[in-house]
């Protein structure tokens, strides 16, 4: 029997809210959002709690690291860590519609010397060994045109994910959904990276929960988080000291 053609990939558009522009996936559900008048400013407060991986490495190494989105959205993360952070960067995205609407709709450069854009399903693109240990910021965003669970959820996906990470490297991973269960999703991953490595944030506002995974546990003092994050919203604006009150290792 042959096999069956694989469902198609969701077509593209955008809307505009005020000076905000909304990616869109075949739904209402939004996707990924810029600011017109501020390309590069991080628009949703989930988007900004994927950058808390900076509380865990010193401010003056981040131009020599390396990040790796999982999901390229609107681009803004891609856009931040290769143009405000000045970071090598690499997305990963399976749908090259999103491609055409982020260079066409949403600012985003041309692959370059410090940035590219890979159009392979992540799954299958993460375990090449050219990636292995070779990632500082692995920042995870996969969902459909419904938004209503992760795309790729599974222990063994993040432990392929925990594979990629350098020994100081940290994995930011959105955790939304009508379906989807926070609990058992974080279950998965403290089963790939081990219960002391995860850190999660509460939800916010619109239902997001960020989860951040070290590759090599450790529990910074508080007052060094505390000069960090006043470091990291000089130099790059982010609200950093928030992160700081509410982020909490899963295990004390």
């Amino acid at each position: 029997m042959p096999l069956s053609d694989p469902a198609p990939l969701p077509d593209v558009f955008f809307s505009d809210d005020g000076p905000v522009r909304h990616l869109h996936l075949d739904s209402i559900w939004i996707q990924g959002s810029m600011r017109m008048d501020a390309p590069q400013v991080l628009v949703h407060q989930y988007i900004q709690r994927m950058m808390a991986w900076l509380l865990f490495v010193e401010p003056g190494s981040v131009p020599k690291r390396r990040a790796m989105q999982l999901g390229l959205g609107a681009g803004s993360l891609t856009k931040f860590c290769s143009k405000v952070l000045r970071m090598r960067s690499t997305a990963i995205e399976i749908n090259p519609k999103v491609l055409v609407a982020c260079r066409g709709w949403f600012k985003l450069p041309p692959d370059n010397a410090r940035m590219q854009v890979v159009l392979a399903d992540a799954a299958k693109e993460i375990v090449d060994p050219k990636w292995r240990g070779a990632v500082d910021a692995l920042q995870v965003d996969l969902y459909d045109h419904d938004a209503a669970a992760p795309v790729l959820d599974s222990e063994a996906f993040y432990g392929d994910c925990r594979r990629l990470l350098a020994a100081e490297g940290c994995m930011t991973v959105n955790l939304f959904g009508r379906s989807s269960s926070y609990a058992r999703s974080v279950e998965k991953i403290a089963a790939a990276f081990g219960r002391d490595a995860i850190w999660p944030f509460k939800a916010t506002r619109e239902g997001n929960t960020v989860v951040l995974a070290q590759r090599q546990p450790s529990r910074p003092p508080r007052t060094l988080l505390v000069e960090r994050a006043a470091m990291i919203e000089q130099q790059w604006g982010l609200p950093a000291a928030q992160w700081v009150r509410v982020l909490k290792p899963l295990v004390a």
